[in-house]
C-alpha cells in the first residue's frame, strides 16, 4: 500500500509541475509583447533625452557666446572711457586747472544768474513803416493831410519828399490821360506840360499805353497826344514808341491776337501823325505775311485798313509788294475762308 500511495503521489506532482510548467509559458508568451514596448519607450524615452541635453547645450554655448561678445564691447568702452578720462586729466593738467590731490577744478565757482522767470517777456514792436516810403504810396492820405506833411518836411532831397513828390506826378498824368478825349484834348495837352513830365516820362507812358489798351476806341486821341508831346520832346515820344513795340513783339511770340491787334492799330495811328516812321509799318506787314496764318492776316489786314492811304501816299511801291503777297495768299488757299473773304474785301478797299 505504502509504495502505490508513493507512486500515486509522484504522479501528481509531475503532473502539477507541468502544468505549472505550461502556465509559465504561456504567461512568458503573454508578457513578450509587452516588454518589447517597453523597450522601444525607454529608446525613444532615451532619443528625446539626448536631443534635448544637446539642445540645452547649444543654447548654453549660444549663450556664452553673447555674453562673451557683451564683456567685449563693455571692456572696449570702458577703455575708451578710460582713454578720454586720461587724456582730460593730461589737458587739465596741462592747463593747470586740475588738482590730483584734491580732486576738485581750481576754476572759479560759477555765479548763478538772476531768475527772470517772474519778469513777463518783453514783445519787441514792429517797426511802423511810413505810409509815404512804401512802394505803392500806401494808405490813403486825404488832400488837406497831404498839404500838411509837404509843408511840414523842408528838406526837399530827403527820400520822403521825393517819395511825396513822385507819387503826386503819378496821380495827376494818370488823371490827366484817362480824363482826354477829342472836346478837351488842348485843356489836356496844356495841364500836361505843366507838369514836370521830362522826369516822368516813363509813367506818362506807361499811363499812354494801358489807357489805349484798355479802350483801343479811343485809339486816335491817344495818338494826338503823343504826336503833339512828341513835337515838344521828341526823347518821350521815342519811348513811347520803343515800348510800344515791345508790347507788340512779346505779344506776336506768346501767339496773343486781341494784344497784337491793339498795339498794331496804335502804331498806324502814329504813322498817320508822322511820329513814326513808314518803314516800321513795312517791317510789321512782312513779318505777318512771311509764315501766313489766320490770325497773322487777320492782323496784317487790320494795320493796313489804319494806315493803307498813307502808305499809298509815301511808298507806293512798298504797298504794291503787300498786296501781291496777299494776292499771292489766296491763290494758295491755305487759310480759312473768313480770312480768304477778308483779302478779298481788302482789295476792294484798295480799288475804291
Amino acid at each position: 500500500m505504502t509504495r502505490e500511495q508513493n507512486r500515486s503521489s509522484s504522479r501528481e506532482d509531475e503532473q502539477s509541475r507541468s502544468k505549472d510548467n505550461d502556465k509559465s509559458q504561456s504567461r512568458n508568451k503573454d508578457q513578450a509583447p509587452s516588454t518589447r514596448k517597453d523597450r522601444s519607450r525607454s529608446r525613444s524615452r532615451r532619443r528625446k533625452g539626448s536631443r534635448s541635453r544637446s539642445r540645452g547645450r547649444n543654447r548654453s554655448r549660444s549663450r556664452e557666446r553673447y555674453r562673451s561678445r557683451e564683456r567685449g564691447r563693455n571692456t572696449e568702452h570702458s577703455d575708451r572711457r578710460s582713454a578720454r578720462d586720461g587724456h582730460d586729466a593730461w589737458r587739465y593738467e596741462r592747463d593747470g586747472r586740475y588738482d590730483r590731490r584734491r580732486g576738485r577744478s581750481l576754476s572759479p565757482p560759477r555765479v548763478k544768474e538772476p531768475s527772470t522767470a517772474d519778469e513777463p517777456p518783453v514783445k519787441k514792436k514792429k517797426e511802423e513803416l511810413d505810409p509815404i516810403l512804401t512802394r505803392t504810396g500806401g494808405a490813403y492820405i486825404p488832400p488837406a493831410k497831404l498839404r500838411m506833411m509837404q509843408q511840414q518836411i523842408t528838406d526837399k532831397s530827403s527820400l520822403a519828399y521825393q517819395r511825396m513828390s513822385w507819387e503826386a506826378l503819378k496821380k495827376s498824368i494818370n488823371g490827366l490821360i484817362n480824363k482826354v478825349n477829342v472836346s478837351n484834348i488842348v485843356n489836356i495837352i496844356q495841364e500836361l506840360l505843366q507838369e514836370n513830365i521830362v522826369r516822368g516820362r516813363g509813367l506818362l507812358a506807361r499811363s499812354v499805353l494801358q489807357a489805349q489798351a484798355a479802350s483801343p476806341i479811343f485809339t486816335h486821341v491817344y495818338s494826338a497826344v503823343v504826336a503833339i508831346i512828341n513835337s515838344k520832346f521828341p526823347q518821350i515820344g521815342e519811348l513811347i514808341l520803343k515800348r510800344l513795340i515791345l508790347n507788340f513783339r512779346r505779344s506776336y511770340r506768346r501767339n496773343l491776337k486781341q494784344q497784337c491787334l491793339t498795339a498794331s492799330k496804335f502804331v498806324a495811328h502814329l504813322i498817320n501823325q508822322n511820329v513814326a516812321h513808314e518803314v516800321l509799318c513795312l517791317e510789321m506787314l512782312t513779318l505777318l505775311l512771311e509764315r501766313p496764318t489766320d490770325d497773322s492776316v487777320e492782323v496784317a489786314i487790320s494795320f493796313l485798313k489804319e494806315c493803307g492811304l498813307k502808305l499809298t501816299e509815301v511808298s507806293p511801291r512798298g504797298i504794291n509788294a503787300i498786296f501781291e503777297r496777299l494776292r499771292n495768299i489766296l491763290h494758295e488757299s491755305t487759310i480759312d475762308k473768313r480770312v480768304q473773304y477778308m483779302i478779298e474785301v481788302m482789295f476792294a478797299i484798295r480799288k475804291d
